[in-house]
């Protein structure tokens, strides 16, 4: 089995910072960082720069709001670390994209990436939020996102070699 690790918890728990540490260790030619984030407000722009000021110039970063699979299986190699940041956006972008009327073509690429995750060639890490601690949602959509999050980060932790779960920035293996 491939090196993939999976880091997960809850919001500002330090998932990205120790996913980078976790990349950084790695011994790799290329560094490649898979954004999933599509920055509509600048709030979020703002997030952004904050997460390309704490990586190295030895990052390469690749937007991929919707083709994570096709990014994983484009730059996974034995000389290269692939750091994706994050799942849960990738399903939220997936849910705007297709709405609730196309729950089979989440279903489709969530099998999509595990398959991808499976056949990297190299190491990959993946940041998800933990969204099964909290309460059951008022609405359908977030109801659903809840749910497709919660079966992504399943399916991905079943595949992963490691898992860590990040709680007030300390990391907790649980895998």
């Amino acid at each position: 089995m491939k090196n993939v690790c999976l880091v997960i918890g809850g919001c500002r728990s330090g998932k990205s910072r120790y996913a980078l540490e976790i990349a950084e260790k790695i011994n790799a030619d290329r560094q490649i960082f898979v954004a999933t984030c599509q920055p509509v407000d600048e709030e979020m722009r703002q997030r952004v720069r904050q997460h390309r000021r704490q990586r190295s110039n030895r990052w390469q970063t690749v937007e991929e709001p919707l083709e994570l699979p096709e990014a994983i299986d484009t730059h996974a190699s034995p000389d290269a670390a692939v750091l994706v940041d994050c799942l849960t956006l990738w399903i939220s972008n997936l849910l705007l994209q297709f709405g609730d009327n196309r729950p089979d073509e989440l279903t489709a690429r969530s099998d999509r990436l595990v398959r991808a995750v499976q056949a990297a060639s190299g190491p990959v890490i993946l940041v998800s939020n933990e969204v099964g601690a909290g309460i059951v949602p008022e609405n359908r959509l977030a109801r659903m996102f809840r749910d497709a999050a919660g079966t992504v980060n399943q399916q991905v932790a079943e595949v992963a070699t490691s898992v860590f779960w990040m709680v007030a920035g300390i990391a907790v293996k649980i895998k």
